[in-house]
């Protein structure tokens, strides 16, 4: 009976696929998962968290259903890529996950919902401020064996079919004569989000992308051609540029990666810069990381001030509710996810670096287990999992967010651990003993001006957006609060 049912269910994936290229069924099909998603985030709601944060989630999973129908009908997903690229989504979405139920009945909670993994910190540029600290000349990498253990076990133990591939340049990764292309293919069930620099998507790189299928690559800019070439290099916008011409010619979805700093923040959100990449140069989505003072020649003063960032989150907003564009800011879309989703919380991540180092997120340098130590030792990512220094992190997010009721959730407009709650990392790093990723991240623990600024930031930044979070996400709660209680 079951392999009657496995042999059912290929003709139907096949035909779903066919139908889905076609935009008037889509159209429809389209209509339909928009009123669940409304009804599954809103409606359903069981009221644990407040409805605008619920609001939120339905917008941002609403601009994605439209950015892949945009892409669909301009053609830039080609009828290969689609079929792989809904076999993949198919492997995230529509499984049924025992194991992630399994995860559930034996640890109590949600297992985590994907990796960020960088297989290599060489680079072929050498940006300004750059997080990973990359280069021409850094060699340090994860042998391919050990990336697909990673992964494998992301399958296994969490049931997640999702992977973030970081770096370094992902695209220079060569280990036991295999690259990033041959960790697609072998894993085609796993759905791949990759950040690169794009300088080294030629035509070739762009028809392996088409070939595997399960790939998306971020491009990252900084603003047009000035602001890029300013921070990655003379000639680089115009090799990105190129990037983009050659995946729309095989049809392969693609975004941006944005770093926001004090310098560029009114450039990148406005409606000039949203229409020249997503229109104009077709990007699908768009990720933005605000400048987190960390890596090479790391310094607070790149950092987007509070100011800057209250009315970023403002603009962001009426750029994802009432433009539907798909873009989102790793912090002010901090209600999406209730929050930081660093250190393995439940649908959340962890980050495993080239030399195997796992630190909470991309953006937290701090670490008390190197994944190839425990491998030797025996154990497997589930022992990082539950380590204390994630543990803690974990409490934390849970007495901030998740145990709190609707009416009385912590302000996750400010959500980061490392960022916008210093002190709290800092005394947790102390506390479990967790040890620098790098030398800059050493220098930054031990510098006290680092400590008071980051501290004044993380203060001024919740005084400013406190009042939004109050008035619009917590005193509707409040109201619903009082006319349910009965009368005594």
């Amino acid at each position: 009976m079951k392999s009657q049912q496995m042999v059912f269910k290929k003709p139907i994936k096949k035909i779903l696929a066919e139908v889905l290229y076609h935009q008037y069924p889509r159209e429809m099909v389209m209509h339909h998962l928009l009123k669940k998603f409304y009804h599954q985030f809103v409606e359903s709601d069981s009221g644990k968290n407040p409805q605008k944060v619920q609001e939120d989630k339905f917008y941002m999973a609403r601009n994605l259903v439209w950015s892949i129908h945009r892409g669909l009908r301009r053609g830039q997903i080609s009828h290969d890529v689609w079929r792989k690229f809904l076999r993949a989504v198919a492997s995230l979405y529509l499984k049924e996950n025992e194991k992630a139920k399994t995860f559930q009945e034996k640890y109590g909670f949600h297992p985590p919902g994907f990796v960020t993994v960088s297989p290599t910190k060489h680079c072929n540029l050498r940006c300004k401020g750059c997080y990973a600290n990359s280069e021409s000349h850094s060699r340090e990498k994860l042998e391919y064996d050990t990336v697909s253990r990673i992964v494998t076990e992301v399958k296994e133990f969490w049931g997640a079919h999702f992977t973030v591939i970081s770096g370094g340049e992902p695209l220079v990764y060569k280990s036991q004569g295999k690259d990033i292309f041959d960790f697609a293919q072998e894993h085609s069930d796993m759905f791949f989000l990759m950040y690169t620099n794009g300088t080294l998507i030629d035509k070739e790189n762009a028809r392996r992308f088409a070939e595997v299928g399960n790939i998306t690559p971020a491009i990252s800019v900084e603003g047009y051609e000035k602001e890029t070439d300013d921070r990655r290099g003379k000639g680089v916008h115009k090799k990105i540029i190129q990037a983009f011409e050659n995946l729309r010619e095989f049809g392969v979805p693609f975004g941006i990666s944005i770093t926001a700093t004090r310098q560029n923040v009114d450039t990148i959100l406005s409606d000039e810069f949203i229409d020249y990449y997503f229109n104009q140069h077709g990007a699908l989505y768009g990720w933005i990381f605000q400048y987190m003072p960390i890596g090479r020649s790391f310094t607070l003063d790149l950092m987007v001030t509070p100011k800057q960032r209250r009315n970023m989150y403002l603009k962001m907003w009426k750029l994802i509710r009432e433009d539907g564009v798909f873009l989102a800011d790793f912090w002010n879309c901090g209600t999406v996810s209730n929050g930081c989703i660093s250190a393995g919380k439940p649908n959340g991540y962890f980050y495993i670096d080239w030399n195997g180092n796992v630190t909470p997120c991309v953006f937290n340098p701090y670490k008390t287990h190197n994944i190839l130590d425990v491998y030797r030792k025996g154990g497997n990512l589930n022992t990082v999992l539950f380590s204390p220094f994630f543990k803690g992190i974990r409490q934390w997010q849970n007495q901030y967010t998740e145990d709190c009721p609707a009416h009385q959730m912590g302000n996750v407009i400010v959500p980061c651990a490392i960022k916008d709650h210093y002190e709290m990392m800092y005394n947790l790093i102390r506390e479990t003993n967790a040890q620098p990723a790098d030398e800059p991240a050493h220098q930054a623990l031990q510098d006290p001006d680092y400590y008071r600024g980051m501290v004044k930031y993380g203060k001024e930044l919740k005084e400013i957006t406190d009042d939004i979070w109050e008035s619009q996400y917590l005193q509707p709660e409040r109201r619903k609060k009082i006319s349910n209680t009965p009368e005594v």
